[in-house]
């Protein structure tokens, strides 16, 4: 009887952790999330990031953007430059006025990135639906992000995602230790021009770059 008990228990246990990672209504609100993203020829952000303090607060905060078109994206954040054209990827350095060419290669690109947010859920999350929050007139869903490898240095994710059009408004990271990142969205701009040629290096932009070829 103790055997079909804790077998029992044991069942419960593994079907509520399922459930978890499986949460319907979080599912829902990313999918539509992902799918309002992919549906864009392009978009372009400008956004504040950087250390949340106990307060809820920015104790060290920056100012970036990006332009993403399909695989192809232009991210720019605290002194640096990083775009691909889907083939060469380019990190430009403004201090050392230095740009490293490589070949592009999406899985090594960081999930948390401005780039990849609007899909991180899809491989190597579990999530759930934690709250819905209201700012000012806007009611804002915030689903929350765990990592299934345990050796990753991110301990969760809590994305912020409006409710009426399902745009994503802020992420915040936590790390083991508990520090606290946080990206926010000012200004988004759907099918934003994007021509291919800003996507590729061109070091005429650049007075006295030195370019240094990885490839």
């Amino acid at each position: 009887m103790k055997k079909i008990l804790v077998l029992t228990a044991s069942l419960l246990i593994v079907s509520s952790l399922v459930m978890a990672q499986k949460d319907k209504k979080a599912t829902a609100i990313l999918d539509e999330m992902s799918k309002k993203y992919q549906t864009m020829k392009s978009f372009s952000a400008s956004f504040t990031y950087g250390v949340e303090g106990t307060n809820a607060k920015l104790t060290e905060s920056y100012k970036g953007d990006v332009t993403v078109k399909g695989a192809k994206f232009r991210l720019k954040m605290l002194g640096q430059e990083v775009f691909t054209n889907g083939k060469e990827l380019y990190s430009y350095t403004k201090e050392t006025n230095e740009c490293q060419v490589s070949d592009f290669n999406p899985a090594e690109m960081d999930a948390l990135s401005p780039t990849k947010i609007y899909s991180i859920y899809k491989k190597g999350y579990k999530y759930v639906f934690v709250e819905e929050v209201k700012e000012g007139s806007q009611l804002y869903e915030v689903i929350e992000l765990s990592p299934e490898d345990k050796g990753s240095k991110v301990a969760k994710v809590q994305i912020k995602v409006d409710k009426k059009d399902k745009s994503v408004k802020s992420w915040k990271v936590w790390d083991k230790n508990g520090k606290r990142t946080v990206f926010r969205v000012d200004k988004f701009m759907a099918n934003a021009p994007a021509d291919d040629k800003i996507f590729t290096f061109d070091k005429k932009k650049y007075p006295g770059v030195e370019v240094v070829d990885l490839r």
